[in-house]
């Protein structure tokens, strides 16, 4: 599983939404998967006619090999799927068009932080009516 995709609202977000959408969208795939997240969402490898879709994205430059899990791959994919995202940097393909582009851990991390930082203002009005 160790990829992670832009969030909707980031840069690419969309794109790389639409991309996964036109590889699988009305087939059947098969996800090889070991673990559920916290959310109990199921965290593994999409297969589409023995094709890792999840290798793709990152060939096309649409998610990050989310290196904090790649101990979970199996060796010859932890390799493939570090390889392919380096060639994608290089090749600025995808989101590595940007010159700084924000991983969606990062992302989610930062936006978490913004949220957290208003509640001392929720539910608190500070408009008055006309006097």
């Amino acid at each position: 599983m160790p990829i992670d995709s832009p969030e909707r609202g980031q840069a690419f977000g969309t794109k790389s939404n639409e991309h996964l959408s036109d590889l699988i969208a009305g087939k059947s795939v098969v996800v090889d998967y070991k673990k559920l997240d916290r959310y109990q969402r199921i965290l593994g490898k999409v297969l589409l006619s023995g094709e890792d879709v999840n290798l793709e994205q990152v060939e096309a430059g649409l998610a990050w090999h989310y290196k904090r899990y790649e101990r979970e791959q199996s060796p010859s994919d932890r390799v493939k799927y570090s390889d392919a995202e380096l060639e994608t940097r290089r090749l600025r393909v995808g989101l590595w068009r940007d010159p700084n582009p924000v991983p969606p851990w990062d992302y989610r991390q930062a936006e978490r932080e913004h949220r957290k930082s208003l509640e001392p203002f929720m539910g608190k009005s500070t408009v008055r009516g006309a006097q």
